[in-house]
């Protein structure tokens, strides 16, 4: 498989950014070992399909979205709940605290801002959209749980500067720009919108398409340390780096299908892909790809063991965080799990 690799970083990252497709090796590294059954769901409470997981400002405590109903068919758990769908886990994984009950029907993608407020995107459909004042909005909750902000129309899915259709993820700059890939669905809004920290509409880019700039499902979204936003459009199986005005720096397909990214203090790429394996990127394996996130030189992978492209459903992490130690957590909907890798190598 080594010939199928560049011969240099230089070639690689030229690759890279022109977006050229090739399949990907999978007899990378994997530096970390899986400490299984680390997240324990709060007293008295099945553990429901996990969403996005974030580290807290402080490094080592992890924010969790737990779906409320595991027995609710997948993308409208919360619908009919009063529990609370955003946990704190202490770093042994224990629930420490909770908020959100009645707030939401599908939480999904999340951020934790500079100042350690918590951001939260409802990615209810539009044809599961219930009556009332939830879906289709990001709201901003203190660390305490008090709600700061929302953005968008609750219950109402649209497209302009006030309304979303299905956003699936959100990330706060350190300036505290808000910006808010919108579109969990294919043929949705499959935009990024940007807003100022105090919630003033600014701008927005992307649309339906394959060309650069365009997204297919913008599943999503996180940006590096020197600012650069990584959007990861899951049905294009492809991720692209963005300026903070929205202009098109890269396109990169190394990292399969991205449905989760993050970056930690040494400046690596994490991707979780869990869902190339089931014959829409089959040159792809389900697992956690690590690189460089300046170069996209792929460094290490984790796959995931348990993947069945048989059984047409997500497999293993769909989010993944790292924390100040460079452990991992995904967040997996199936098998309903908070997995921590504890990093044993360099």
């Amino acid at each position: 498989m080594d010939s199928m690799r560049p011969t240099t970083p230089l070639i690689a990252a030229a690759m890279f950014v022109t977006g050229v497709q090739h399949a990907v090796p999978q007899n990378y590294p994997n530096p970390f070992r899986a400490v299984h059954d680390w997240a324990k769901p709060p007293a008295g409470r099945e553990m429901g399909r996990v969403g996005d997981v974030e580290v807290d400002p402080d490094g080592k405590h992890i924010w969790a979205i737990v779906r409320c109903d595991p027995t609710v068919s997948h993308g409208r758990e919360c619908t009919d709940s009063a529990l609370d769908p955003i946990i704190k886990f202490d770093p042994d994984g224990y629930p420490i605290k909770s908020f959100g009950g009645g707030m939401f029907v599908w939480p999904h993608g999340m951020d934790i801002d500079p100042d350690g407020n918590i951001w939260v995107t409802d990615a209810i459909r539009k044809e599961w959209t219930p009556p009332g004042k939830r879906g289709h909005q990001v709201v901003n909750f203190s660390p305490e749980g008090k709600v700061l902000m929302r953005l968008g129309t609750p219950g109402v899915p649209g497209n302009d500067i006030s309304h979303f259709n299905s956003p699936a993820d959100v990330v706060v700059a350190k300036n505290g720009d808000v910006f808010v890939t919108d579109g969990h669905a294919a043929e949705s809004n499959n935009r990024v919108v940007k807003f100022s920290k105090d919630g003033r509409y600014i701008k927005e880019w992307g649309g339906t398409g394959y060309a650069p700039g365009q997204i297919r499902l913008p599943h999503t979204i996180a940006i590096d340390g020197h600012g650069r936003v990584f959007v990861g459009g899951r049905e294009n199986a492809r991720t692209q780096i963005f300026d903070q005005d929205g202009n098109h720096l890269a396109t990169w397909r190394q990292f399969g299908r991205p449905r989760g990214i993050t970056f930690d203090n040494k400046g690596m790429i994490y991707v979780a892909d869990s869902t190339s394996d089931d014959g829409r990127n089959p040159s792809f394996a389900y697992g956690i790809r690590i690189g460089d996130s300046k170069s996209g030189w792929i460094r290490a992978f984790i796959q995931f063991p348990w993947g069945d492209p048989r059984a047409n459903r997500v497999h293993g992490a769909e989010w993944v965080a790292v924390d100040d130690e460079r452990n991992l957590f995904g967040g997996e909907p199936y098998p309903r799990n908070i997995q921590k890798y504890v990093r044993v190598m360099p």
